[in-house]
């Protein structure tokens, strides 16, 4: 009886394979089956000669749910390797050899890279593993010199990676902006594809890559992309949701159920073509080289280097006599010393190499990561952390979010004993999190703002944007006539509030580019709707510098949350100052370690050392006011005042997209919004999940309407303030 392979097509590149001891279609009565999922692009019935014949079945039914339960190995070893042999044939029959450039982003990783696979699958002859030194990154995004280190580590491990599989390859780094310098090179190196990850930032990154594949359709280059940074493809996931965004966690839940798990994760490639030819012209034709030299020169121009702050001697990363290719002209990665940038302070190191060995080692503890909770950790353990500190890996995509999953899922079934903890509390919980503030930011204009952001409600902050378009104003004073709001903001970003618990935490934040989630929600409630009633557009934007695993869609979502703008509205649940720390470290440990001067303080004082008599402080070598700072505002009416606007926004019930849009007038007077509030906020969750739900219809707090608790909503470590979930990835 001659064995049959059926492959079924349940995606456009998704297959299970079915084996049967039966050649006829289907299953019959009896019947031996064997499942598995595999990655392969099949788009018609194949049929192989071998000294066993095997027939091989496509079939077209997508959405197919079958769970894989066991693998047939011998079958699929035969039909792997013909499979690959009828590729390669196709590949030589081919009028025109593939060369392929494969343009590295936000996946610095070899493992389980789908974008990667589907570029080999092609079988190139040639193929160039390249990273596009992108001025807009360097000049007008604020990165830090932690966050720089860790590209850096995380570049020259996935370089040292691919020499490691050919020693004639490596990550060769181009010079310059991407729409002017790839096109350049396509010609150079008789580019025939492109390949990348898609990203979701509506910002930047999807009208650089739109500019990107336009070029390439204009040079006959072919593009071929994928999605894989986040568990699930966000086109899967809307269409699960039937075209409508989830809004909540829940609604995002639902929808994901309908797919099922995410596809496996794939190990990383045991081979890698040669690239070709690497030469320029020399020298560079001149209308080239003005172009190129005008791109980050106009930037400096137009829009001020952002990271001037942080360079120590100036940057020569453009200024070599390779233009592209960098000193020596071999293409090779920056340093920190090239770039101008003071040294990291960070032990954090990046790399995909670093995160596959940190990732086993935090496995180890079988019974801790089965039961993690998340709003049970620590923000007060340092070296080592309560978390797993991989967030960063996952910004960088050193590590991949399904192979995380498929770890876990492992662990689970391999310790039946041990009870997992779930959603949303659990590490899985927290790559679904991930994805669905991916999800938000993919779906919502203007999602890092306040003006024209459609989820995000609109407050009198202090010193917010100030609205761009000449006819409307901000409601409250000039941020340049509110030195008290800036001198606040300075305090809070210097770690000198007055405030130990929240000084402690911005100290950390600034020597190692990571704080712990609740320490998070601490710092950003008290900028914003807790004491300083500070725009969060503000706090994003220091989070933004600081942060190693600063993640737009991830950061912009925090803030919005935290500050009660958008997805939570229990503003009145603010973290205290000076008792939320004490619950997890009564001794203050972790304020001696960040705040030095207040280390000789008596326990019952670390937390409010202006409390202390003066022979106190004089003893512990540190007086308030002249040591350490006082508090830069009185807590207690700092928060009723802050209460109290938050209340009067909630009543207005303005959102960011109820700002006009014209620019041919100019008023003193702050936009009105064109509809009634009621329609306002129904406007404002158009074509979301909760809008066709009951909790949709309710008022907000505060607007005089009892509102029963959200499901969402969980006791604080603390147990008596309620605080949304946290939903950074595994941090």
């Amino acid at each position: 009886m001659r064995p049959v392979l059926h492959f079924v097509l349940a995606s456009k590149f998704l297959l299970f394979v079915f084996h049967t001891d039966s050649q006829t279609p289907g299953n019959p009565p009896g019947s031996k089956i064997h499942h598995q999922r595999i990655e392969r692009n099949l788009f018609e019935p194949l049929r192989f000669d071998s000294k066993h014949p095997i027939f091989v079945r496509v079939e077209f039914l997508c959405g197919h749910r079958e769970p894989a339960k066991r693998v047939c190995r011998t079958l699929i070893r035969v039909a792997n390797p013909l499979l690959s042999n009828r590729k390669r044939r196709v590949g030589r029959m081919s009028a025109k050899p593939i060369k392929l450039l494969y343009w590295f982003r936000t996946d610095l990783r070899l493992h389980d890279s789908p974008a990667l696979m589907k570029a080999l699958e092609l079988g190139p002859v040639e193929f160039y593993p390249v990273w596009c030194w992108d001025p807009y990154y360097v000049y007008n995004t604020p990165v830090g010199p932690n966050r720089w280190q860790f590209l850096l580590d995380s570049m020259n491990d996935l370089s040292k990676s691919i020499s490691r599989i050919n020693g004639r390859s490596k990550l060769f780094v181009i010079r310059g902006e991407p729409s002017i310098t790839l096109p350049y090179i396509w010609r150079q190196w008789g580019i025939t594809h492109l390949a990348f990850e898609e990203d979701d930032d509506k910002r930047h990154s999807q009208p650089r890559d739109q500019s990107i594949i336009k070029a390439a359709k204009d040079a006959g280059v072919e593009i071929l992309t994928s999605p894989g940074h986040t568990l699930y493809p966000q086109e899967q996931v809307m269409a699960a949701a039937k075209g409508n965004l989830p809004a909540s966690y829940r609604g995002f839940l639902s929808a994901i159920e309908k797919l099922g798990p995410p596809s496996p994760a794939h190990d990383a490639p045991g081979s890698l073509p040669n690239p070709g030819s690497t030469t320029l012209d020399d020298p560079l034709p001149p209308e080239f080289l003005e172009k190129w030299k005008k791109a980050w020169t106009d930037r400096l121009a137009t829009e001020k280097d952002v990271n001037k702050k942080n360079r120590v001697a100036e940057d020569k990363a453009y200024q070599s006599p390779h233009p592209l290719s960098g000193p020596t002209g071999q293409f090779e990665i920056p340093t920190m010393e090239e770039l101008g940038i003071q040294p990291a302070t960070s032990h954090h190191r990046g790399g995909e190499t670093v995160a596959l060995q940190k990732l086993e080692e935090y496995l180890k503890d079988k019974e801790k990561v089965l039961k993690f909770e998340k709003p049970k950790t620590s923000p007060a353990e340092f070296n080592p952390a309560s978390t797993t500190t991989l967030s960063a890996h996952f910004k960088f995509g050193t590590l991949s979010s399904r192979l995380f999953y498929a770890r876990l899922k492992q662990l689970e079934k391999e310790n039946p004993k041990i009870k997992a903890s779930s959603p949303p509390e659990s590490l899985i919980g927290q790559l679904l999190w991930r994805d669905f503030f991916h999800l938000q930011q993919s779906q919502i204009e203007n999602y890092h703002q306040i003006e024209g952001n459609r989820v995000c409600r609109y407050f009198d902050w202090r010193l917010k944007d100030r609205i761009r378009r000449k006819d409307v104003e901000a409601d409250g004073p000039e941020d340049n006539q509110d030195p008290e709001a800036q001198k606040n903001l300075r305090a809070w970003i210097d770690g000198m509030t007055g405030f130990p618990w929240i000084d402690a935490i911005m100290r950390q934040l600034k020597t190692e580019g990571w704080i712990h989630h609740l320490a998070r929600h601490s710092v950003a409630c008290f900028l914003t709707r807790g004491h300083l009633y500070i725009s969060w557009e503000r706090g994003a934007e220091v989070f933004d510098d600081l942060l190693i695993d600063w993640d737009p869609s991830l950061n912009s979502g925090n803030w919005m949350w935290l500050s009660a703008s958008a997805y939570f509205q229990q503003y009145f649940r603010v973290y205290s100052p000076i008792q939320f720390g004490k619950k997890f470290d009564p001794n203050g440990n972790f304020i001696r370690h960040f705040c030095p001067e207040l280390k000789d303080f008596p326990k019952q004082f670390i937390y409010q050392p202006w409390e202390a008599p003066t022979a106190v402080q004089k003893k512990a070598n540190c007086v308030v006011g002249k040591d350490y700072p006082a508090p830069i505002v009185n807590e207690k009416e700092a928060r009723e005042s802050c209460l109290k606007k938050m209340k009067e926004g909630y009543e207005k019930n303005r959102y960011g997209a109820d700002l006009q849009d014209t620019t041919t007038t100019s008023s003193s007077s702050p936009a009105k919004p064109k509809t009634s509030p009621s329609k306002t906020n129904k406007r404002a969750n158009a074509s979301q999940e909760t809008s066709k739900s009951k909790g949709a219809a309710k008022k907000p707090a505060g607007s005089g309407s009892k509102r029963k608790p959200d499901k969402d909503i969980h006791k604080s470590p603390d147990g008596s303030k309620q605080v949304k979930l946290d939903f950074k990835p595994s941090e």
